[in-house]
């Protein structure tokens, strides 16, 4: 055959110029053509999806869970956690709260290359894949910003359209923030174990610290629970040690090769003791009383509203002194309720308390009963109980501000003489206001001074004082001393007795102020809030000076009196090892029992009230506590003496310094002859001298102190004369009423 032949034969493609055809096992590959078609196509449908994903997922609102935070409450160092409330274990911090060797020893773990690559690593999803694939355990192949948006934005469940949108919106979120701003929120939603969310939780939970203060060997640790944080918890899975120290050496092997750790130091770091986990800091005991009260102060002072912390993720570190709240739980316990058990009434024995440093108005303890968890009312708070004749040092501070005279016009001093008659119908410029009150056991005291009167709480001297002082500038006073608005106290005689209802944290708010001189600090019950790392702002409490402190003292030094004399009503306080001012108090068919008082260092208010446990209604105390009756110089002071020396064992023993208006009279002794209605002067006296008596020729009223205007009420003498002041005390019953009203709520010391 010729070539022609051969050519036509064989094929018109060479001979036209055209391909030759393939044959054989050729004709089953694809083209060049068709390879490239293809992965044309491929790439232009990938791009494509790419673009429509983009478009299509947007960044969503956080979820439910990545936000809820808990409250902690610290004591008042700062460090010691107090409590903590929220369904959710987490306390947001900024990156700057946490370590730097822990936010390295993330990286190290979890993403080297987070801060120079982008949101996502193709090729570490492929390697993952492919681990996963032939057996080599579940890998992820996630970023840092891949496991923050699954965190934060979505949720764990391991989906095909999880992990897309997780692609998708990580590549976004790194568009719109900055890297800092992602690992402080990866660093904030993660779980490292033993319900801990978030680095801050994680901290307190394996190693009783801040975030800001863990070692490297802690912060690697901490990056290793990333990995599988139950299981390389040792407390709880010790066999998982080799395991979770491999783990922890990959971490600072890590470090050292980013240049984040030496190898001196890596040489240096040893594995961490880890411990066993803590309870979690619940309400019981004292803990719900105080967050309750805490919480309430927030709101009612603007700085955090309920609804907000609601939401949580705040840090609030209160003014509660730790040994000193502990002193005080130890006190109740031992004077009240390891006492009680024995009577029907002992059941409805609630104790509450309130103590304050005068200085700063720190509240440094405060008690709201024998555990919150069983009686969630706190006593400590509680408004709704007469305070009783704890009031008449608020009545006598009132007469010495404003140069009070009594209704002869004689000025109103530790030393003037009252006519103490049982059921002396208290009287007015116009006469009598309608109200004789009864004393203590109905007794009758004749003409007696005003400490004295103190000294035996008697109603008689101190109703008629409200009305010589005037009631109006009672109240008045009550407020300078830091008696709150809402604490209603009656425009009547009555209110010396403490007809009205009262906290005994109010109530120490008043005497905090008369421990400092007259100068009142607001009492306060935090020190410091933060919320994601930034400190709010607190209320100012600027000290200042709402009541003379000629006043003030003058007062403290007729309290003192209530403590030493033997006749006084508060002798309980001695047991404190202390210098005391203190006054008792017991309302009306002893539903309440009050003991007040303070030192130079501290003011302290406990309280004993009646309480049906089934109704809430208030109820009597006899016979509780195997006693007949409840008074304040009883349990109250037994608990005020044993929490105040406890609370200051390691200050130095302080005096009084005081600057009164007249000195007081030696304590009368029982041969020393009664009282008489000589008038004393309001000016400053070196001594002095033993009652006479006789009552002198002529005497008049000096004049009030300078910038007072109280006018001279005058109304006629007692009109009969008084039995002799200086028998025995009385014992403490609170009887009396209104004659022709309604009987108030009283008291008696």
């Amino acid at each position: 055959m010729s070539n022609a032949q051969y050519g036509a034969a064989g094929g018109g493609s060479a001979a036209g110029g055209g391909r030759p055809r393939r044959s054989g096992w050729r004709r089953l590959l694809p083209t060049w053509r068709f390879m490239t078609g293809t992965v044309l196509g491929v790439v232009a449908l990938l791009l494509g999806g790419f673009f429509v994903g983009y478009a299509l997922v947007s960044i969503p609102d956080a979820n439910a869970a990545a936000v809820a935070q808990s409250n902690v409450y610290y004591y008042a160092d700062g460090k010691t956690e107090l409590a903590r409330d929220g369904a959710v274990n987490r306390q947001n911090v900024s990156l700057a709260e946490v370590a730097a060797t822990a936010q390295h020893a993330v990286l190290s773990a979890e993403d080297r290359n987070f801060y120079h690559e982008s949101a996502v690593s193709p090729k570490a999803m492929l390697r993952a894949a492919y681990n996963t694939a032939t057996g080599k355990g579940r890998q992820s192949g996630s970023t840092i910003t891949q496991q923050y948006v699954k965190n934060y934005y979505l949720n764990q469940n391991q989906t095909a359209s999880r992990k897309v949108k997780e692609f998708f919106i990580a590549i976004k979120l790194d568009r719109n923030v900055s890297k800092d701003q992602i690992l402080e929120g990866y660093l904030n939603t993660s779980y490292y174990g033993r319900n801990a969310y978030g680095i801050q939780a994680a901290s307190q939970a394996y190693f009783d610290e801040n975030a800001s203060e863990l070692t490297t060997a802690q912060g690697a640790y901490l990056a290793t629970l990333l990995n599988a944080p139950s299981e390389f918890d040792l407390a709880a899975h010790p066999e998982s040690a080799p395991a979770a120290k491999a783990r922890w050496n990959y971490v600072l092997d890590g470090m050292v090769k980013e240049h984040w750790l030496t190898a001196s130091q890596r040489g240096a770091t040893h594995f961490p003791a880890i411990g066993k986990p803590k309870p979690t800091a619940s309400k019981a005991g004292q803990r719900g009383y105080i967050v309750e009260a805490v919480n309430q102060y927030l709101d009612e002072h603007h700085i955090v509203d309920s609804d907000s912390l609601r939401l949580g993720g705040y840090r609030i570190v209160t003014s509660i002194q730790k040994p000193k709240e502990d002193a005080f739980v130890t006190a109740a316990q031992k004077n009240i309720y390891d006492r009680l058990g024995h009577t029907a009434a002992d059941k409805y024995v609630r104790a509450g308390g309130a103590s304050i440093d005068p200085a700063t108005g720190d509240v440094v303890a405060l008690y709201g009963g024998i555990d919150y968890t069983k009686q969630y009312v706190s006593s400590a708070t509680n408004a709704t109980y007469p305070p009783g004749s704890t009031f008449k040092p608020v009545v006598l501070t009132a007469a010495l501000q404003h140069g009070s005279k009594t209704q002869d016009g004689d000025p109103i001093t530790p030393t003037t003489v009252y006519d103490g008659e049982n059921k002396r119908p208290v009287v007015g410029p116009d006469g009598p206001v309608g109200y004789a009150p009864e004393n203590e056991d109905k007794k009758s005291y004749g003409r007696i001074n005003v400490t004295r009167a103190m000294d035996q709480s008697v109603n008689a001297v101190y109703a008629q004082m409200a009305q010589d002082v005037g009631t109006q500038k009672v109240i008045d006073t009550a407020g300078e001393l830091g008696m709150p608005d809402d604490v209603k106290i009656p425009t009547t005689p009555a209110m010396a007795l403490g007809s009205f209802g009262a906290s005994p944290l109010d109530m120490a708010q008043v005497y905090a102020t008369l421990a400092d001189h007259g100068r009142q600090v607001p009492y306060t019950l935090v020190l410091k809030v933060t919320k994601d790392g930034n400190d709010l702002t607190l209320p100012k409490r600027e000290a200042r000076q709402t009541v003379p402190r000629e006043a003030a003292d003058t007062v403290t030094s007729v309290l003192r009196s209530v403590v030493e004399s033997p006749h006084g009503t508060a002798t309980a306080a001695q047991d404190s090892g202390w210098p005391s001012a203190a006054k008792t108090g017991t309302a009306e068919n002893d539903i309440a029992a009050w003991f007040a008082g303070y030192t130079p260092k501290l003011a302290t208010v406990v309280a004993v009230l009646g309480m049906n446990p089934d109704t809430g209604k208030q109820e009597p105390l006899y016979h509780a506590l195997d006693q007949a009756r409840i008074n304040g110089g009883g349990a109250p002071g037994k608990v005020w003496a044993s929490y105040t020396a406890a609370a200051l064992r390691d200050v130095p023993v302080k005096d009084f310094d005081l600057q009164v208006t007249k000195e007081l009279p030696p304590d009368p002794q029982e041969s020393d002859p009664p009282a008489t209605d000589q008038p004393t002067t309001s000016q400053p006296t070196t001594s002095e001298p033993p009652p006479s008596s006789e009552p002198p020729a002529s005497s008049s009223p000096s004049t009030p102190p300078a910038g007072t205007t109280e006018p001279t009420h005058t109304t006629g003498p007692t009109s009969q004369p008084p039995p002799d002041p200086t028998t025995a005390p009385p014992t403490l019953n609170p009887v009396g009423g209104i004659a022709g009203g309604t009987r108030p709520t009283r008291q008696s010391g």
